[in-house]
C-alpha cells in the first residue's frame, strides 16, 4: 500500500493534493483542523471543502483532526502508516503578511516549528518519502521591490533585457531586507527543509510559490487574491485596493499546475532543492489587469477602494522564474493562465456568491 500523507489537506492546494494523489492511485491520509476559521472568520473556513473531499474521495481518504502544532499527535498518524507513507505533502500554515504581525508567536509555532513537526516524524518513520514543502515567494521579503521597474499604464514592469525579466529566480538574496512576521516564520521552515534533505538525507523540495489560485479557494479578504477579487466583483463587495496605483503585479498558478509540478518531483525526487513556482511570463496580471477580465467575465462593474498606502512588506511587482525547474522537469507546462482561472472560478461560484442586496 502506498499512502500520501497530505497536511492542510483541506485547503485549496491541500485538497487539490489529495485529489491529484489519490487520482495516481495512492491512498490519502489527510492532516486538517480548520485553523483557517481562526485565522480569518467564516470566510476562510475550510469546512466545506473538507465536506467534499471526503464525499468525492470516500475510502480512499482517511482523515485526522491534527494540529501541525501537536507533536505527540503527528506521531501518532506517522506510526499508523510508517514506511508505507511514499510522499509527504506539507500545505499546512498560517499564510497571511497582515495576520502574522497580529499574532507572531502563533504564526511562527505554526509555520516553522509545525514544519520541523512534520520533518522530525518523516525522518523517524518514513525517511524514504518524498518530501514536498509549500513554501513562498515571501521568503526573499521586499527585496523584489528594490527592482528597477517602469510605471505603464496598467501595470509595473521590467525591462526586456533585465535578468529577471522572465522572471526571478532562486539566486535572489533572502538577506538585508523586509520580511514581516509571516516571510520570517516560511523562511525558517525553507531552510529547515533544505536541511532535513542535506543534513539527514531526505528527499526534500521546497516549492516557493507565487500567486496560488483555483476554483477551491476559501477566498478571504486577507488571503487569495484572485479568488476575493472574484467574489467581491460577483457579490457586489467593495475591494480595498493597497497601493502601488493598482498596478503592482503577481503571477497566478493555478492549482492543476502546482500539483503536475509537486508529481514530477514525486516521480523523480531530488535532494534539498528549491523551485520558484508560479505562473511565470505565461499567467500573470496587475489588479488593474485582473479587475477588467472579471468585469467582462461577469458584466458586473468592480467596487474598489482604493488606500494609498501599500500594504508592509507587499511585493511591488513579482513573476516567477521557472527555468531551473522545467529544466529538471522538462515534460512540465503552465495550463492555465490569468482568464482561464477567473473564468473557472467564477463558473464554479456562480451559484453561491450571488450579488447581495443593495449591492448594485
Amino acid at each position: 500500500m502506498s499512502v500520501a500523507l497530505v497536511t492542510g489537506s483541506a485547503g485549496l492546494i491541500g485538497s487539490e493534493a489529495a485529489r491529484h494523489f489519490a487520482g495516481l492511485g495512492l491512498d490519502v491520509v489527510g492532516i486538517d483542523n480548520d485553523l483557517r476559521r481562526y485565522f480569518f472568520g467564516d470566510d476562510g473556513s475550510t469546512a466545506w471543502s473538507l465536506l467534499r473531499l471526503t464525499n468525492d474521495l470516500g475510502e480512499r481518504y482517511t482523515h485526522f483532526d491534527t494540529d501541525i502544532r501537536d507533536r505527540d499527535g503527528l506521531e501518532q498518524v506517522f506510526k499508523k502508516y510508517g514506511a508505507d507513507l511514499a510522499v509527504v505533502i506539507h500545505t499546512a500554515g498560517q499564510p497571511s503578511h497582515d495576520w502574522s504581525a497580529k499574532e507572531p508567536l502563533v504564526d511562527f509555532d505554526v509555520n516553522a516549528v509545525g514544519t520541523v513537526n512534520v520533518l522530525e516524524h518523516t525522518r523517524a518513520h518514513c525517511p524514504e518519502a518524498a518530501f514536498i514543502n509549500c513554501s513562498t515567494n515571501k521568503v526573499y521579503g521586499d527585496r523584489p521591490n528594490q527592482l528597477p521597474l517602469r510605471e505603464l499604464e496598467t501595470r509595473y514592469e521590467i525591462a526586456s533585457d533585465h535578468p529577471y525579466h522572465d522572471g526571478i529566480t532562486e539566486d535572489m538574496s533572502v538577506d538585508g531586507c523586509l520580511h514581516s512576521p509571516f516571510g520570517v516564520s516560511k523562511l525558517a521552515a525553507d531552510v529547515m527543509v533544505q536541511e532535513y534533505g542535506r543534513y539527514f538525507g531526505l528527499r526534500t523540495a521546497n516549492f516557493r510559490c507565487g500567486t496560488l489560485t483555483g476554483p477551491a479557494h476559501s477566498a478571504a479578504e486577507l488571503h487569495g487574491f484572485l479568488a476575493y477579487l472574484m467574489r467581491c466583483v460577483m457579490e457586489g463587495r467593495t475591494y480595498n485596493l493597497y497601493g502601488y496605483k493598482g498596478k503592482m503585479v503577481r503571477d497566478a498558478i493555478h492549482s492543476h499546475d502546482v500539483l503536475t509540478a509537486f508529481e514530477a518531483f514525486f516521480r523523480a525526487p531530488r535532494t534539498a532543492e528549491v523551485y520558484n513556482l508560479g505562473g511565470g511570463r505565461f499567467s500573470n496580471t496587475s489588479h488593474l489587469e485582473a479587475f477588467r477580465i472579471a468585469e467582462q467575465i461577469t458584466g458586473r462593474a468592480a467596487k474598489v477602494n482604493y488606500v494609498d498606502q501599500h500594504r508592509v512588506g507587499d511585493h511591488q511587482w513579482w513573476i516567477s522564474g521557472m527555468a531551473k525547474f522545467q529544466a529538471h522537469y522538462p515534460d512540465w507546462r503552465h495550463s492555465y493562465d490569468v482568464p482561464a482561472i477567473l473564468r473557472e472560478i467564477h463558473e464554479a461560484n456562480a451559484d453561491v456568491w450571488v450579488p447581495r442586496i443593495g449591492s448594485d
